[in-house]
């Protein structure tokens, strides 16, 4: 992929599907475009690396045989990269796609990185390195809810946001307010992700909450039964730092802790199933307070959502400066 390819035409716009872990984004977004021709810009935080497959429910090789995919083992995992530069990624493999002429589907229940791309990313101050090694040696004194806790009382909007075991963006945050002494929810409320590929048509996919649990815990035992412990074993053995992202992923930071002694395979499991539902509520708050989407019952969303996107990319193509 020529990650330097612009389209002639302007910004590229895009359909998106989003949605809750474990929703059924991935099987919807490759029955439609197989049916309307169009490829798909993942948008998972996780399926972007190399060698995290069963544990992120990456599309199979089979799946990526019938449709064109982009952005799936793009990265090394021990070298993780950040929201602005999957947002130069993803606004890069739209514009090719579009430029070739073809429709395309962004998928994935990452928020942060969604919000990116529609609507462009907020860059913030600029790193504190001694700032964060402070901030880094207070977590591992008193843990990473004290932290959470210092952020709640100077940003609570922020707090609300990011959980309070997401030390990487806990301790952002926080370096945002010592550095700028504005709070990050007030940069993002002024720049309001703007600058980015637009919001097109965004379809959300939602679930009863007790369906939408059983799902995920299934699914999770089907990843134990594939071999998602030798996965994560095999990232470890290759110098995937198991404490730091993208390992810290739901999942792979239980099973990780098990590899490490920490705890046995039956209570790492049932602690990333517990995980896995909090985070598909967290999911779920977020998307319900993004404006514009339209919700669709997975159940009964190919034929609904394959007419929405088709009137939608002919819309586009009859004025696609609109």
């Amino acid at each position: 992929m020529n990650l330097c390819a612009e389209n002639p035409r302007g910004p590229a716009r895009a359909g998106f599907i989003v949605g809750p872990t474990g929703a059924g984004k991935t099987a919807l977004a490759i029955a439609i475009a197989e049916r309307l021709g169009a490829e798909i810009v993942n948008a998972d935080s996780r399926q972007l690396y190399r060698g995290m497959d069963l544990g992120t429910a990456k599309p199979s090789a089979a799946d990526r045989a019938r449709v064109r995919h982009h952005l799936i083992d793009v990265c090394d995992p021990r070298r993780p990269i950040d929201v602005a530069e999957f947002a130069r990624l993803a606004t890069a493999a739209l514009n090719e796609i579009a430029a070739r002429g073809r429709p395309a589907i962004v998928v994935g229940g990452s928020g942060l990185y969604l919000r990116a791309l529609r609507g462009g990313i907020f860059p913030g101050p600029p790193a504190a390195p001694a700032l964060r090694a402070t901030l880094a040696a207070e977590a591992a004194a008193h843990g990473a809810s004290a932290l959470h806790a210092r952020l709640e009382a100077i940003d609570p909007v922020s707090a609300a946001r990011i959980a309070p075991n997401d030390l990487r963006r806990v301790t952002r945050a926080l370096e945002v307010w010592e550095v700028s002494g504005v709070a990050l929810s007030e940069h993002q409320r002024r720049h309001r992700f703007s600058g980015g590929v637009g919001a097109g048509l965004i379809l959300g996919l939602t679930l009863e909450r007790v369906r939408l649990g059983e799902i995920i815990d299934r699914r999770f035992d089907a990843m134990l039964a594939a071999g998602l412990v030798d996965e994560v074993r095999g990232l470890v053995a290759a110098g995937v730092s198991a404490g730091g992202p993208p390992l810290a992923t739901i999942g792979y930071r239980e099973i990780a802790a098990y590899l490490g002694g920490q705890c046995t395979l039956a209570e790492a499991a049932d602690r990333a199933r517990r995980a896995s539902r909090q985070l598909a509520k967290r999911q779920m708050t977020w998307f319900r307070r993004e404006p514009g989407v339209q919700w669709l019952d997975p159940e009964r969303a190919i034929d609904q959502a394959g007419a929405r996107f088709a009137e939608f990319f002919a819309a586009e193509r009859a004025h696609p400066d609109g």
